[in-house]
């Protein structure tokens, strides 16, 4: 089976005032179909720089980022934007959904800006509503929501378009214990499903609960790649 993320040897190096500091330093992984992986590590320790390159938002300075088989290094911005609206799935802390569109629309937005929009994705946007358990809320706006509603509608809408890829940044940070798991497990059972490769920033090892890997990343480095079951209780039972 082939890998839907690897990272191989990858950095991301600043220049600034004759200093570099390295963001992410040799950072080399997989991730499989179906693998749904906990990123952690402590603030300033690169998780967000890891994520942006995964995302093809940032480059690195050295090494390859290689998403679905295609190595992202050398592509045009046009080339980078397309591909994220095809492959990748992200979902903020902030959520970043659109105040005047309803929960409906929010989640159709990813297949209309791919010019994908049909009848079929209206019930494809309804039926992730109803698998996260919003099927009263389509057409509530999001100031109508909780915050663990509209996180849900976040993850509905990182999905719609069948991405590869899924990737969340820090998702459950603003967010009570109860709703910060049902997120998580919501985002877990969708993965698994489908398939996808999935990646959550959290500073919140509870969560991992949920993941079946953890990578953890300190001073830009890898410390560490748990993949058992036992690796990452005893993980999370000595935090």
């Amino acid at each position: 089976m082939e890998p839907i993320i690897a990272a191989q040897a990858i950095s991301k190096v600043y220049e600034g005032n004759n200093v570099s500091i390295r963001a992410v330093d040799n950072a080399s992984f997989e991730i499989y179909p179906g693998e749904f992986v906990g990123l952690v590590g402590p603030s300033g320790s690169g998780k967000t720089t890891m994520l942006a390159m995964l995302a093809a938002l940032l480059e690195p300075t050295e090494g390859d980022v290689i998403i679905d088989q295609v190595k992202l290094a050398g592509m045009s911005e046009n080339d980078r934007v397309r591909f994220r609206r095809e492959k990748i799935g992200f979902t903020f802390q902030s959520n970043n959904l659109i105040p005047y569109l309803t929960v409906l629309e929010n989640v159709e937005l990813m297949e209309r800006l791919n010019n994908r929009y049909s009848r079929n994705s209206r019930e494809q946007a309804k039926e992730l509503l109803f698998r996260l358990g919003l099927q009263n809320r389509m057409n509530n706006l999001p100031n109508q929501l909780s915050g663990g509603e509209r996180q849900r509608v976040s993850i509905a809408r990182s999905m719609i378009h069948n991405p590869s890829v899924i990737l969340a940044d820090e998702p459950t940070a603003s967010l009570d214990t109860q709703r910060a798991f049902q997120v998580t497990q919501a985002y877990s059972e969708l993965i698994h499903e489908n398939g996808k490769a999935g990646i959550m920033v959290t500073h919140d090892l509870r969560m991992c609960k949920y993941t079946d890997k953890i990578i953890q990343i300190e001073d830009g480095k890898i410390t560490s790649i748990l993949n058992s079951r036992q690796e990452i209780d005893a993980l999370i039972s000595c935090n």
